[in-house]
């Protein structure tokens, strides 16, 4: 067996990643990825490894020769004098003599994959195999269909995709075996005829998609199954390559990217807080209908979002403002806050970022145990100009009643104090502590109150960016608006405005399931030994108490795929072993609650 890479591209997509060299010498996570390739290799026991090479050819052929000299690997290389204006196609060709010599291992230069998916494939006993993955959004290229054997049935270019048949597609991971016979009998004819009908600029899966329907061809599909692999054609790519194979630090990756979540299709996301019960199919299915519609027609500007807004939420659109996500919202409310700015902490961070403009006066939750106190936000009131109030509050989950909120606005009004409140979480509340303060005849009584929403986080669309801003005071909503843009939502974030009371109903029932879940969830979590703090919102604090958050989060995610937010980096955790849980529906619960026993004994044991 030898192993064959074809290795002549330029790798331009990868910009300045490949500017001086050819992409196999890219680092991922720290080792190039021809590094990983020669091991996968040596594992294997394979003893030759054969490179076409083209592109800055003389640092790959130097890298290799140096590097290896004492490896129980011999080199070949061949050398593609016309990569610039060919295609893989003819780098295949001028292995052509290598590859009757010998059974061949086939794999991309741009390609990182477990070390062990080369000695699994040498030992599998198919003699022809086409390495595959079953199809996932982030993937992109040729795709096959199989039948009940394995036996590839079809190769499918990307232009001919029918999206319809997902379900049905394998990704080509672009790693091949193919047997000497094979390649001397089938595969070197047909790539010999196709270059000579269509020249030297062509893709080497081409013909193998004519060779495919062929009874001859005996090419098996080999299941990737749970192997991680990527395939690093750009920059993004490589973005995502170094998070999945960072060796201990792609907890720290992951969460400094924001989000983004959906391009790690195996990962559980425990840390951003969405709903997962809304909205329902119907609604989903009812924005698709309209997907050409909008992606190719301006939204509307922002008097007619605040019109969509009245609707929603009954407050009248002239004291009401759509935002690009609870974010703009504050950021633009921070603008033109002046004055000291009292507001409860540890808390949404935006709310202490956003406020450059003024003095931020922290009110310390953690001396309470981070419950908010009506007490000790009346006190900060009587000399501050504004207060600010997370109800139910982040992390926490901690509720001021109705009672307590308005009782706290009239007692800021004697003191000339603003009141800010979001409610972006209140939603969930059980149904009996449920409120809003999106109401006109609350907002006519409190000139001095104002309320923030985020509708990402409570009706499940954070790819949207949905949020509103209500307030009493005219001046204020007046201040605020100059600080937005004419068009700050887009077309999709619009239309789901424009329809969401046909199915409000289900967003009630989708509120309560998160209740219901919740008690179920926080019951669960207390037969463990940490605390867990009572919450009314999507989400739950725990104390871990002797566990290492930072080092149960690492676990969680290396050794189950479940990403959680650590609390111990955030100011007033400093020194605690805390951690913020987003409550999913009952499936992902469960296997939050199977993985979260198996790291408690594993951080206690390493104790």
């Amino acid at each position: 067996m030898q192993a064959l890479m074809l290795a002549a591209g330029m790798g331009k997509r990868l910009g300045k990643y490949t500017g001086d060299n050819t992409k196999c010498m890219v680092e991922v996570a720290g080792k190039k990825l021809i590094d990983r390739a020669v091991d996968a290799v040596i594992e294997a026991g394979i003893r030759k490894f054969v490179l076409v090479v083209g592109y800055k050819a003389e640092h790959l052929t130097r890298y290799i020769e140096e590097k290896y000299a004492a490896a129980p690997v011999d080199f070949v290389f061949i050398y593609n004098r016309e990569y610039a204006a060919t295609n893989n196609i003819y780098s295949f060709y001028l292995a052509r003599e290598e590859l009757i010599k010998d059974d061949t291992v086939l794999l991309e230069s741009d390609l990182i994959f477990d070390c062990s998916l080369i000695r699994r494939v040498c030992e599998c006993e198919d003699e022809n195999l086409a390495v595959v993955a079953k199809y996932e959004s982030w993937m992109d290229g040729t795709v096959v269909t199989c039948d009940e054997s394995g036996k590839i049935t079809q190769f499918i270019e990307k232009a001919d995709m029918n999206y319809a048949l997902l379900s049905q597609y394998y990704k080509t991971v672009n790693v091949y075996k193919l047997s000497k016979k094979f390649s001397q009998n089938v595969y070197l004819p047909f790539l010999k005829a196709y270059m000579q009908a269509y020249g030297k600029n062509c893709y080497y899966e081409a013909v193998l998609k004519v060779v495919a329907h062929l009874s001859l061809s005996e090419l098996k599909a080999f299941f990737m199954d749970d192997l991680p692999w990527y395939e690093i054609d750009s920059a993004a790519d490589l973005d995502i390559a170094n998070v999945l194979f960072a060796d201990g630090g792609g907890y720290d990756l992951l969460i400094s990217k924001f989000g983004g979540y959906w391009r790690y299709p195996k990962l559980l996301d425990f840390c951003y807080l969405v709903n997962p019960y809304f909205p329902p199919k119907k609604f989903t299915e009812k924005l698709s209908s309209e997907f050409s519609s909008l992606l190719t027609a301006y939204p509307s500007g922002l008097n007619i979002q605040n019109m969509n807004a009245e609707s929603v939420f009954g407050v009248s659109h002239n004291r009401i403002l759509v935002g690009n996500g609870a974010a703009e919202l504050i950021n633009a409310l921070g603008a033109v806050c002046r004055g000291r700015f009292a507001v409860s902490l540890p808390t949404f961070n935006e709310y202490v970022r956003c406020f450059r403009n003024a003095e931020v006066v922290p009110i310390d939750n953690s001396v309470r145990d981070y419950r908010l106190d009506f007490a000790a936000l009346c006190k900060a009131a009587e000399t501050s100009e504004w207060l600010c109030v997370v109800s139910p509050d982040n992390p926490s989950g901690c509720l001021l009643s109705k009672q307590e909120v308005l009782a706290l606005a009239e007692h800021c009004e004697k003191f000339g104090t603003q009141l800010v409140v979001d409610e972006s979480f209140i939603d969930f509340a059980d149904a009996e502590k449920r409120y809003t303060l999106l109401d006109d005849a609350i907002l006519d009584g409190h000139s001095n109150l104002t309320v923030i929403k985020s509708i990402s986080k409570s009706y499940g669309v954070p790819g949207l960016r949905l949020g509103v801003l209500a307030s009493g005071n005219a001046d204020l909503i007046a201040s605020v608006r100059r600080e937005m843009q004419v068009w700050n939502i887009n077309s999709f974030a619009e239309y789901f405005l424009q329809i969401f009371n046909l199915y409000a109903k289900y967003y009630v029932r989708a509120c309560d399931k998160i209740a219901k879940e919740r008690r179920r969830f926080t019951a669960e979590l207390s037969k463990l030994n940490v605390y867990v703090y009572p919450s009314q919102a999507n989400f739950i604090m725990v104390d871990l108490k002797q566990v290492n958050s930072y080092e149960f989060c690492v676990r969680m995610m290396e050794k189950h795929n479940i990403l959680i937010k650590d609390l111990s980096s955030k100011n007033y955790f400093e020194g605690k072993n805390f951690i913020r849980v987003a409550i999913r529906d009952e499936k992902d619960n469960d296997i939050f609650l199977a993985a979260i026993k198996d790291s408690l004994t594993n951080g206690r044991e390493m104790r």
